[in-house]
């Protein structure tokens, strides 16, 4: 039997399920966990176990999180609060009709996600495409709705967020 842990992460508390490590994790644990955006720091707030094993590239919890990690953290997140209203200027610059709500920068500072009010579609491409045009790396452009986070539907072409790894 396989076991996964629960992680809440990222500024708009997503949970999702990671493959559980060596690392004692205790629920309330904060971890550093290797999510499809990259690393970042999580909350384990449980638990789970089933009969599928990991696979290999699946998110997983990758450390317990040390002083320095929050440290970092705590560095990324002023650094988002002070370019969000750069970031809201140039959306508006760019006439792209989206309403910018919060950024974040991964815990490795490899990507940086732009939190949206709108659907996913034309405009957070449009958006995307206009950053990575401006050289600003690796940009994820992630709606968010009503009831939260708004993922990509599955098994179709495009990139709609353009969250697309060089």
């Amino acid at each position: 039997m396989a076991e996964r842990l629960l992680i809440r992460y990222g500024v708009m508390g997503e949970v999702a399920r990671f493959a559980a490590t060596d690392v004692a994790c205790e629920t309330g644990a904060a971890v550093v966990v290797r999510s499809s955006r990259g690393e970042e720091l999580g909350m384990v707030v449980g638990r789970e176990t089933n009969g599928e094993a990991a696979i290999d590239g699946s998110p997983k919890v990758l450390r317990s999180a040390t002083d320095d990690d929050r440290h970092r953290q705590s560095e990324l997140r002023t650094e988002c609060e002070t370019d969000f209203p750069k970031w809201q200027d140039r959306i508006r610059e760019w006439q792209v009709d989206l309403e910018l709500i919060d950024l974040e920068k991964t815990l490795d500072g490899e990507k940086l996600v732009l939190y949206v009010l709108n659907d996913r579609g034309p405009e957070t491409t449009k958006l995307a495409l206009r950053a990575a045009a401006a050289g600003f790396g690796v940009i994820e452009v992630q709606p968010v709705g009503r009831e939260g986070l708004i993922h990509a539907a599955t098994g179709g072409g495009g990139c709609g967020s353009c969250g697309h790894k060089k």
